[in-house]
């Protein structure tokens, strides 16, 4: 058992400081080079850049002490102890990619529209890295989880509020075009980080009721080999008992399943939701392989 944990913890580590580094790349060799600014305590640090020439590389320790101390007793062991680890592993990528001279050298700085894409590409797939196997940078996540235990905050709304009080503050230094820029770069990081921390197994989720329940089941697990289940549901209406069958598929397989669906009952009710990861056989281990010319 001890082997696995730390088989599990090293895998975290590793991943948490890939990430860590690919996430201070994108901030020295596009957002710094482009003058785009940035949330949280990040967006801090290249504030004290500007007006006072200080390091990011050291003022993100120096801002993060304080709050890491402040939410000591916020965080579990675990949390803390990734928490200090990935403040420390995004200081070191920092003040690496600083004085390496192929970084300072790359020429990603001729077009704000691209430099804005790949801020958000770079701290976005970084940061959810880094949220994806349960670690943080600090900063103010940890002032979002002391606001939500303390006043019933949701974090959500505290890095929202935190974030755009420092990005107006950001205009100190920014004009309003190099803020349009972020804004983008905030756009593009935001929906690369949900893409990063969905994984590569998102799916959709079907429910489906329909009187013909049986044969459409017993054709979704022999055409498209997905497993199903059956539930017990009740009409509204007429207060009937019937079976909804629900079932998981991958988004390319909508399509199939829909015109499974048709040719059994087209007056089947079917209800489709996004899932955001699904786990398990059929999605994490690898599935019967098909004739190229099997009938489905």
């Amino acid at each position: 058992m001890w082997r696995k944990q730390l088989t599990r913890t090293l895998r975290d580590l590793l991943a948490i400081g890939f990430g860590c580094f690919f996430y201070a790349f994108g901030l020295v060799s596009v957002n710094i080079k482009n003058h785009l600014a940035e949330g949280g305590i990040t967006g801090i640090t290249l504030i004290l850049r500007y007006w006072f020439h200080i390091d990011p590389a050291y003022s993100t320790i120096f801002l993060n002490i304080p709050l890491i101390i402040l939410g000591y007793k916020f965080l579990g062991k675990r949390a803390l102890a990734y928490t200090i680890y990935g403040t420390g592993m995004l200081s070191a990528g920092l003040w690496v990619w600083q004085r390496l001279a192929f970084v300072q050298n790359l020429n990603l700085h001729n077009d704000l529209f691209i430099a804005g894409i790949l801020a958000g590409l770079f701290g976005g797939i970084g940061s959810g890295i880094i949220y994806r196997f349960g670690g943080t940078t600090g900063g103010s996540d940890v002032l979002a989880r002391i606001f939500e235990q303390e006043r019933g905050i949701p974090m959500g709304r505290t890095l929202l509020v935190f974030d755009i009080l420092v990005l107006v503050s950001s205009l100190s230094y920014l004009d309003i075009e190099h803020m349009m820029y972020t804004l983008l770069a905030s756009f593009v990081f935001s929906r690369i980080v949900d893409q990063t921390m969905e994984g590569a197994y998102s799916a959709r989720g079907v429910f489906i009721i329909s009187k013909k329940h049986q044969e459409i089941g017993q054709r979704i697990m022999d055409e498209m080999e997905r497993g199903i289940t059956y539930l017990d549901s009740e009409g509204g209406y007429h207060q009937t008992p019937q079976k909804m069958l629900y079932c998981v598929v991958s988004p390319s397989e909508i399509a199939d399943l829909r015109r499974l669906i048709q040719d059994e009952d087209p007056r089947a009710f079917v209800t489709i939701v996004d899932v955001h990861e699904a786990l398990g056989e059929g999605f994490t281990y690898q599935r019967p392989r098909r004739s190229l010319f099997s009938r489905r």
